[in-house]
């Protein structure tokens, strides 16, 4: 591959065009990239998976103009399955059914395989650490389940209960009796509690979420015959002689362990992918069919490395569907939602949903290191909430420091300061923020304007690399950025070693993106003339 040159680069996410199929990877349809540099130039086109940004993870990776032998479908349509949860959802909910009437001493959790066990099941984990499982700890399954902690691909980070309380209080009031909980087991669980205490105004619910991870091999496994990819049998070990064995699945389900089928569904945030197929869309479908007075919102948690356009894409998928099956006189209103993301990404999360804004509340997490509220974390949790529904109704809790600004009409942070020249509380971090006359607008109180760049920075920032002055990611022009360039769609340079048309299509890395020169650190540098210069 030709060597690359020292400029940066973005990896652009090209969403779905009408008709055309994208490959699939273990975790549903891929996604389509392109690479831009900041000459305008496009590489070529490839299909990574939707779901992992580490390719350790998910190795997927296919040319969007590159043929694949029937051979290679068949492979990998094989590895699709084998990575697919063991059992259909109808099938985790016998076994929860049959769990639940065993005597109290006979209920056993494998924590090395996070799966519950059954009685003829016990001996192939004998080797393993199991637990007692009791009756709360089953209406509580995020704390038995262990959290996945890839910050890459599917972390999963749980409310505080001061969270779950505050949001499901907060949606209960503006009337909202249907909660679809996307990445949001705390609020599952919490929903189906307040339901059997009968203390609370009762709600229903439906769980999506991707829920399933690797795990050794138990006597549910299936076997799949390589040639057909199809199950032919069970880990008895007796192969039919009609099917060439091909290898174990290695995955179990986590939450769906718990649940029926109109509670949770197998489902992929990031593609909108259900791996249900269609019963769980219809399972979905059903549930944001509003009748008798029902109103449905959506409360979604995805992982904070998520692809913000991606995400957008498939949360509009949702409120289209919502909207197709209202009874109304075909409205173009759109689905109540609330989107939890860390406040820096609200110029992304705008950028997809005009109709969003951010809202104080600060969301803590019990088994996140940082993103706590108090002393036992940080002071202030980064995470927000973006929503769809006016801020004006949304009351947050004065107990917690929240007060209401009679300008915005909205509850802010107590330390969010309504500024009279930007006529708005400006803080997002957390901080009171000050006003600075020349860029006329309110900043961190840690900036201090520097008169060399024309804004304001921190104390020890680089001069002349100022935010504004690098011009358009596309064509280099400073009057206006790449989103808003006249050549976004029209410049394109063959020039890039990446081209169908260089010849050179067969021999290229399959890795997508340039490999930089790497620099020597200063120490590195020194060492390396030294022993040159002792060589000589």
């Amino acid at each position: 591959m030709a060597e690359a040159d020292d400029e940066s680069f973005a990896l652009q996410l090209i969403l779905p065009e009408g008709g055309k199929t994208a490959p699939c990877c273990p975790h549903g349809p891929t996604l389509l990239f392109e690479k831009v540099s900041k000459r305008g130039e496009r590489g070529r086109r490839f299909y990574a998976c939707s779901a992992c940004r580490d390719r350790k993870d998910c190795n997927f990776f296919q040319w969007e103009d590159e043929k694949v032998s029937e051979a290679r479908l068949l492979a990998r349509e094989v590895k699709n399955q084998s990575k697919r949860p063991l059992l259909s959802q109808e099938e985790y909910h016998t076994r929860f059914t049959t769990f639940i009437s065993l005597p109290l001493d006979e209920k056993k959790f494998c924590q090395d395989c996070q799966i519950l066990l059954l009685p003829g099941e016990r001996e192939a984990h004998a080797s393993h650490r199991s637990t007692d499982v009791s009756a709360a700890q089953l209406r509580r399954p995020s704390a038995l389940l262990r959290p996945l902690d890839n910050k890459k691909s599917n972390a999963q980070y749980l409310f505080t209960d001061r969270s779950s309380h505050f949001l499901l209080d907060t949606l209960s009031a503006l009337g909202y009796t249907k909660l679809l909980c996307v990445g949001t087991p705390r609020l599952q669980e919490l929903i189906k509690l307040r339901n059997l205490e009968q203390k609370h105004k009762p709600m229903k619910s439906l769980l999506l979420d991707i829920d399933f991870r690797s795990a050794c091999p138990s006597p549910l496994c299936i076997c799949f015959c390589k040639e057909c990819a199809d199950r032919v049998c069970s880990c008895d070990k007796l192969q039919p002689e009609a099917h060439t064995p091909y290898f174990y699945q290695d995955t179990c389900a986590r939450y769906a362990q718990f649940y029926s089928q109109d509670e949770f569904c197998h489902y992929n945030m990031f593609n909108h992918h259900f791996f249900g197929g269609e019963p769980s869309s219809a399972v979905l479908q059903a549930f944001l069919t509003e009748c008798d007075e029902e109103k449905v919102v959506m409360v979604a948690d995805p992982p904070f490395g998520g692809l913000v356009k991606a995400l957008a894409n498939s949360f509009c998928l949702i409120s289209r569907m919502w909207r197709k099956l209202q009874s109304s006189d075909g409205s173009n209103a759109d689905m109540p939602m609330m989107w939890i993301f860390p406040y820096f990404f609200e110029p992304r999360i705008l950028e997809c949903l005009p109709s969003f804004s951010m809202l104080d509340y600060q969301v803590g997490y019990d088994n996140h290191p940082l993103y706590k509220h108090g002393k036992t974390g940080r002071k202030q949790s980064p995470v927000r909430l973006f929503t769809n529904i006016s801020p004006k109704d949304i009351i947050l809790p004065k107990e917690e420091g929240y007060r209401f600004c009679s300008v915005c009409e909205r509850d802010v942070w107590c330390l969010n300061k309504h500024c009279a020249k930007c006529n708005v509380c400006p803080s997002k971090d957390g901080r009171e923020w000050k006003h600075c006359s020349a860029c006329q607008k309110c900043v961190k109180p840690s900036w201090r304007h520097c008169h060399s760049c024309g804004r304001c920075a921190l104390p020890d920032h680089p001069c002349g690399l100022s935010q504004g002055k690098e011009g358009c990611f596309n064509c280099g022009s400073l009057q206006h950025k790449r989103k808003a360039c006249p050549l976004k769609d029209t410049h394109r340079i063959s020039s890039c070693p990446f081209s169908a048309k260089s010849g050179r299509s067969k021999n290229v890395s399959r890795h997508p993106l340039f490999k930089h020169k790497t620099k020597m650190r200063p120490g590195a540098a020194c060492r390396a003339k030294k022993m040159a210069t002792q060589s000589m």
